[in-house]
């Protein structure tokens, strides 16, 4: 995976994502934190911590090697994606929750990140001299692909709110474009170990995806958060942004391994159903209740 032009694209796919987040977003979305302190603090509480502590009680329980143990706590440190704003939309969810949880939790994905990576690979991987880390120099490097264009995205909104309207989906559909190019070819270079990497991570990933689902449910109700607050943090906790963990996990002067992808890519297309089970549950859940009522 370190051909020129993976070295080229994999940076180049999550600042362009990176900006795409960015024109969506504003400083108010990081001011709306106030209309709902409990459930925005519980939910990143469950984000930061609690998940990434039952992914790796996963990992040890089906006995993953190491590069996938790794891709599953790369997966789990990840921030919310962008499809919990339309899955969340879909279902009836908050989804100006949505967007003031992706906002925070995209920053401090930054630092949190790192950290969770570095602790997985000092464990899996002990006595490998962190060559395949997250180090200082290349916290520098993702804090610079990610907040720096999400802060120029945010500076084009303010400035030309016309401008960001128009130019935020194409940005998105290119940076997919070219991201499923650069995932097509880390297959392509793994294809002789797929089948393999799916029987390992298949069902590890499909149960990481439900108890993340759930749990967000649930911290929203704990937090005496509303049916439609639950809806928007379980769709913001459990879909994982798999396009920033998978760029991370292939990029050159980051992680630089197709294996350490694999659980990502796994995810990216199991979640999909979960996400979309978990929205119906809820859904006839909610009916009911309101029928009773």
């Amino acid at each position: 995976m370190d051909s020129p032009l993976v070295t080229v694209l994999v940076p180049l796919v999550l600042a362009v994502i990176m900006f795409g987040l960015g024109l969506s977003l504003t400083v108010g979305d990081f001011r709306r934190v106030a209309t709902y302190p409990r459930t925005v603090i519980l939910a990143l509480v469950c984000q930061l911590v609690l998940l990434p502590a039952v992914c790796f009680g996963l990992v040890l329980a089906f006995g993953l090697a190491a590069a996938p143990a790794v891709g599953m706590l790369l997966l789990a440190a990840s921030p919310g994606g962008t499809m919990a704003n339309v899955y969340s939309h879909l279902f009836g969810g908050d989804v100006a929750l949505n967007i003031t949880l992706t906002a925070i939790n995209s920053v401090l994905a930054v630092f949190t990140l790192p950290l969770v990576v570095n602790l997985a690979i000092d464990w899996f991987e002990p006595g490998d001299g962190g060559q395949v880390g997250l180090q200082f120099t290349k916290t520098l490097q993702v804090f610079a692909l990610v907040l720096i264009p999400v802060g120029l995205g945010m500076y084009v909104r303010a400035r030309r709110i016309d401008l960001a309207r128009r130019a935020e989906r194409p940005v998105k559909q290119l940076s997919l474009v070219i991201l499923a190019g650069v995932i097509v070819a880390a297959l392509v270079a793994e294809r002789g170990n797929v089948g393999e990497y799916l029987a390992e991570v298949g069902l590890v990933a499909t149960l990481f995806s439900i108890v993340s689902l759930a749990t967000g449910y649930g911290a929203a109700r704990l937090a005496s958060g509303g049916h439609a607050q639950g809806v928007a943090v379980c769709m913001e906790i459990g879909m994982h942004n798999t396009s920033l963990a998978m760029t991370i996990a292939l990029s050159p002067t980051l992680l630089d391994s197709a294996e350490i992808a694999v659980p990502s890519a796994v995810y990216s297309i199991l979640v999909y159903f979960t996400a979309g089970a978990a929205g119906l549950l809820l859904r006839r859940a909610a009916a009911r209740t309101a029928a009773r009522a």
